[in-house]
């Protein structure tokens, strides 16, 4: 997303465009106070969303009922300063709701910047956390469908970078990273589009004309329990947004749910 209030008008047209039902954002590197709600809502969209400051955030918009919102996850690590109490603080980095009985996360994975910078250690935490908080959600709830969404900071094949070799060294690609997302198939996710044959890119750095050359990552997924795999029905990355006025350096990846709501005859579609 980086930054919803500067993409506002670019988001709600496409949620309209493409006739969305849910969405979720991850970077919107705002507060409650600052999001611009009345676009969304003029749209007819009601909008949840976790946000401290200028950094992070996520958030979602649907315009069909949400419930049960969940800020965060209990064993998310802290980063940064230590507070009074001597703990870490959380960032704004996951939110949940359930949508039409679907459970659903937004995720901003920690970047980890470098491999010997702390932020490094903090993102293998995190995901190792949030993991084990997976596979226990889907073993209380083995029939409820459960999808983690968005930018995980990780490109777990090699053909996830326009060039391997250029990355030997660096963050999003190193073992532990590519173990640490293996550890959410092993807790029983699958990556709703490569599993349908669908790649590409879903990033592109704004320096050095990334996107002309098409020199990119994959890093933006929708991993799925076997119940919400089931209702897929259809998959993109919408690769075309990345062109035009200002666009975000990630592009929408969403599939289409075959989920019945006595609201909405359409199935809805999930980024």
């Amino acid at each position: 997303m980086n930054s919803i209030r500067t993409r506002v008008g670019r988001v709600v047209d496409w949620l309209v465009r493409e006739d969305m039902d849910v969405l979720a954002m991850q970077e919107i590197k705002c507060t409650e106070e600052q999001f611009p709600y009345d676009a969304f809502s003029e749209a007819g969209y009601d909008v949840v969303l976790h946000g401290l400051n200028q950094w992070n955030g996520v958030a979602f918009a649907s315009r069909l009922p949400i419930e049960d919102v969940s800020v965060g996850f209990e064993t998310a690590p802290g980063f940064g300063k230590p507070l009074e109490d001597g703990t870490l603080p959380k960032e704004a980095r996951a939110l949940g709701v359930t949508v039409s009985g679907t459970r659903l996360w937004s995720l901003y994975v920690p970047n980890g910047r470098e491999l010997e910078n702390a932020h490094y250690p903090y993102k293998l935490e995190w995901l190792a956390n949030l993991a084990t908080e997976t596979k226990a959600w889907i073993a209380a709830h083995p029939d409820q469908p459960i999808a983690l969404m968005g930018d995980f900071n990780i490109a777990p094949l090699d053909i996830d970078v326009w060039d391997i070799s250029l990355f030997a060294g660096k963050t999003h690609v190193s073992q532990p990273e590519r173990d640490a997302f293996a550890a959410f198939e092993a807790a029983g996710l699958v990556d709703a589009l490569r599993t349908r044959g669908i790649e590409g890119y879903t990033y592109w750095d704004y320096q050095q004309l990334r996107f002309p050359r098409n020199e990119g990552m994959r890093i933006d997924f929708i991993l799925g329990s076997k119940s919400f795999d089931d209702l897929v029905t259809a998959a993109k990355i919408h690769r075309e947004e990345r062109k035009g006025d200002a666009p975000s350096d990630h592009v929408p990846v969403t599939v289409d749910l075959a989920v019945d709501d006595q609201d909405d005859d359409d199935r809805p579609m999930f980024l």
